[in-house]
């Protein structure tokens, strides 16, 4: 607010009454005026008084002498980067030293240079009876940052305890503006603006006299240094120059204070199925460590929903926990409550034990599996509930993990499979040193074990590698890298029925073990133009593997090994199942092409093409008829085409295209596409996905969807903005929003519609109109048609 800057006022005011009120030694000093006297190792009132002999200048050094370290102390807290060795110009047109008075003058067109400070004034008297400066008419102090400070009359005591500013002007480096009738500063802490003004908006080039967008008035602005606080008195918040609000007294704390107890800015909201609300969010600061905000919010359709967030920072860490709960006055017919009390609890820490290792979680305990979406405390997309809990350990070569997760979906038409408890699952990994064979040797671990309730799959595994690799480059540039693995697992499950007949699914422990090798070849040519470099790579690889029965292949659930995308990504990796629980088995050639070009002005594209073929052995992807990985494009022994174009000419453009291709028809089975653009006024975003329909995906239909976001600039402060959601086979709009928004250098407002139709429960499809707006130095202020819509900088949070 106003008092924003008031250090600076009163720093850049008092930087010129360093030397003199509070001298501690000799000063260089340089004079001019009509008749230039140059003075050395002189002491001078103020830095604003002009000497012309020595005599004088003893004359002026009486009585300077007192309390000189106390008040050069509380300069150097008020003004710090004070050089008290530099030395400080003055020019006037007039110094006169008036011993009558006892007083020394410096008028007409007064200049004083000092530190990178720089003072203008009609004149300057240094009285030192009253031990008082005084600068008066067109008074205007130039600041290091670049702040303008301006005034019509200034007066400082000896002690700087008293000062007086009339027709006070200040503009900040980045041109906040504020300006008070008077300003005077009392007892050393309390300093008082009279009619002041504030507004970090620019003042109008074609018409200067034209009121700014917004700005604040006040009567009386306070600032209290002991108390920490500033208040305001008959205060008002005008937009171009008409007051829309008024508060007759309001009270916070001061810049300096990062933390203090009291109201948040209130948080209104409104939806069809909640009714009304107000959140009025209370900070208690209880320490500088930890905290407590109490949020209620009192909801015309449902009752009252308390929300509390316990905020706390240890020595090597920090912890949260978010609660919210609410005893339904009404409930929905839908709702996947049984009882009228509805909540949850949410925590997360981080902590660091010791140099090498971490110790955290992010833990969600929610009454039933709606209530976060429905009162807008989730994300209303969200599908999955994932908690975790955490241990990580990482020093040289070394790495474990060890993560317990409970997994929950929260869609009505999940099955129990969604619903599971893994506690644990570790990974360890160790790369040797030494080299082994001339090459690196490395040791990998996987440790699951995972449960289900109302009889769910029950998996326990221990996997575990030791992978041999070493790379060659010939005298030709061919990169030929030879490798090894072995590998081992022990695994159980319970309640597993297998895909397939004749697989042992028994609760006893069961073994496998599988060994590769192969090698890589790499052959790239590389050639320069003029305005740029090409790599054009054929890359071959052959993986030779021990046979695995299929029954012992399919006699371990698969928790951890369905994701899988085939492309160009995948193409040349040695194992190309995401997780431990399936492994390939057989014979398998991975051949394509890579090429790469980087123009010399930053410009990259990056294009790959390829083929894998399964020549001998069990085909591990073609195992389980009822599994999407038998639809990945590896089932067959020829496997799909992919291919990927990765184009960035410029900072301003990225294109991602990565495809699938049937092998036989080169019909496209699977397309993703991706650019961002930023050209000119347009900025977008867009993300396109295909699946095509049949065996092939696993799908009876075409999948298609499409994602995108822009913005528009029409001018300088006007853009317009939308994104859409869509689901390109069925016709059917996912979700949508459409705005405009206004930004300039001290506001800025953004109005936007909002749709979405996901229907689960009770979570309706919903319309919104949101409402965001910052005023520069206040705040980011918000609000829309649902719960929790309003946001601001004051430390409110979600729950």
């Amino acid at each position: 607010m106003i008092l924003l800057n008031v250090n600076i006022v009163w720093g850049g005011i008092v930087a010129f009454a360093t030397r003199v009120l509070t001298s501690s030694g000799p000063m260089s000093l340089h004079v001019a005026s009509k008749n230039a006297v140059s003075l050395k190792n002189s002491v001078f009132a103020v830095g604003i008084a002009v000497i012309s002999s020595v005599s004088l200048v003893n004359l002026a050094l009486s009585g300077t002498a007192q309390a000189q370290e106390t008040e050069e102390t509380a300069v150097e807290k008020l003004v710090p980067g004070i050089d008290k060795n530099k030395p400080m110009l003055i020019q006037a047109d007039d110094l006169i030293y008036d011993n009558k008075n006892n007083r020394v003058v410096a008028h007409g067109n007064v200049e004083i240079y000092y530190n990178n400070y720089t003072l203008l004034a009609d004149d300057v008297i240094y009285d030192r009876g009253s031990s008082k400066l005084i600068a008066n008419g067109n008074v205007r102090i130039k600041e290091p940052d670049g702040a303008l400070v301006k005034a019509e009359r200034i007066v400082l005591t000896e002690d700087f305890k008293e000062g007086f500013v009339r027709s006070l002007q200040v503009v900040t480096q980045d041109e906040t503006r504020i300006g008070a009738s008077e300003a005077i500063r009392k007892a050393g802490n309390v300093t008082e603006f009279r009619n002041g003004v504030f507004t970090p908006c620019k003042v109008c080039k074609e018409d200067p006299s034209k009121a700014p967008l917004w700005r604040i008035k006040a009567k009386r602005v306070i600032h209290n240094k002991n108390e920490k606080t500033i208040s305001y008195q008959d205060a008002t918040f005008d937009v171009f120059g008409t007051s829309i609000a008024y508060v007759p007294y309001f009270q916070h704390a001061d810049p300096t204070v990062k933390r203090k107890s009291g109201f948040l800015i209130p948080r209104p909201t409104y939806s069809r199925d909640l009714g009304f609300g107000l959140e009025t969010p209370y900070f208690w600061n209880l320490a500088p460590n930890y905290d407590f905000t109490f949020s209620p919010n009192f909801l015309t359709k449902r009752g009252a929903l308390l929300k509390g967030h316990w905020r706390h920072r240890l020595a090597n860490g920090s912890y949260s926990i978010k609660m919210a709960g609410i005893y339904e006055t009404d409930s929905e017919p839908d709702s996947t409550s049984d009882s009228k009390f509805r909540g949850s609890i949410v925590s997360d820490g981080d902590f660091e034990l010791g140099s090498y290792w971490n110790f955290g979680w992010d833990v969600t305990y929610e009454s039933d599996d709606t209530f976060r979406r429905f009162y807008k405390l989730d994300n209303i997309k969200r599908e999955d509930r994932v908690s975790k809990i955490y241990l990580v350990g990482q020093k040289d070569r070394n790495y474990f993990s060890l993560n317990n997760y409970q997994f929950g979906g929260l869609l009505a038409n999940d099955t129990t499979d969604s619903e599971s408890i893994v506690h644990p699952v570790i990974d360890y990994n160790y790369i040797y040193s030494d080299p082994v064979l001339g090459g690196e040797l490395s040791f990998n671990t996987n440790f699951l074990s995972l449960t289900r309730s109302d009889d769910g799959v029950d998996a326990t595994r221990l996997s575990t590698d030791v992978q041999w690799r070493r790379k060659f480059v010939d005298g030709l540039g061919q990169v030929f890298t030879p490798f090894a693995k072995l590998r081992g697992d022990v695994y159980s499950t319970n309640n597993y029925v297998a895909p397939i007949a004749g697989v042992n699914t028994d609760d006893d422990f069961n073994t496998r073990g599988t060994a590769s090798g192969g090698f890589e070849y790499r052959f790239p040519f590389v050639a320069h133009t003029q305005g740029a470099s090409h790599v054009l790579e054929p890359i071959a690889q052959v993986i030779t593997r021990t046979n695995l029965d299929r029954t012992d292949q399919l006699a371990t659930a698969n928790e951890d090994s369905r994701s899988l995308v085939f492309d160009d990504t995948l193409l040349f990796d040695l194992d190309k199942f995401s997780g431990y629980d399936r492994i390939e088995t057989g014979t398998r050639a991975n051949v394509g092409v890579q090429y790469t070009l980087q123009h010399y002005t930053g410009g990259y594209m990056r294009a790959v093409f390829g083929q894998s073929y399964h020549l001998d052995g069990d085909n591990a992807f073609a195992l389980d008829t009822n599994s999407e990985i038998n639809q990945s494009g590896l089932q067959n022994d020829e496997s799909d085409f992919v291919a990927g174009l990765y184009l960035e000419p410029n900072k301003n453009l990225t294109f991602v295209a990565q495809s699938r291709f049937d092998d036989k028809t080169f019909e496209v089975n699977r397309q993703d596409l991706y650019t961002q653009f930023d050209i000119g006024p347009l900025y977008g975003k867009v993300n396109y996905a295909y699946l095509r329909g049949g065996d092939t995906n696993g799908i009876i239909d075409n999948e298609q969807e499409l994602l995108a976001t822009a913005r528009l600039r029409l001018t300088d402060t006007w853009s317009v903005f939308g994104g859409v959601r869509y689901d390109l086979e069925d016709d059917f709009t996912i979700s949508d929003f459409v705005g405009i928004q206004y930004s300039d250098e001290c506001f800025s407002l953004s109005v936007s519609y909002n749709e979405s139709f996901i229907d689960d429960r009770d979570v309706d499809p919903d319309k919104s109109v949101k409402v965001f707006f910052t005023l520069k130095h206040l705040g980011d202020f918000g609000a829309d048609n649902g719960v929790g819509g309003l946001s601001t900088q004051s430390g409110n949070s979600s729950y």
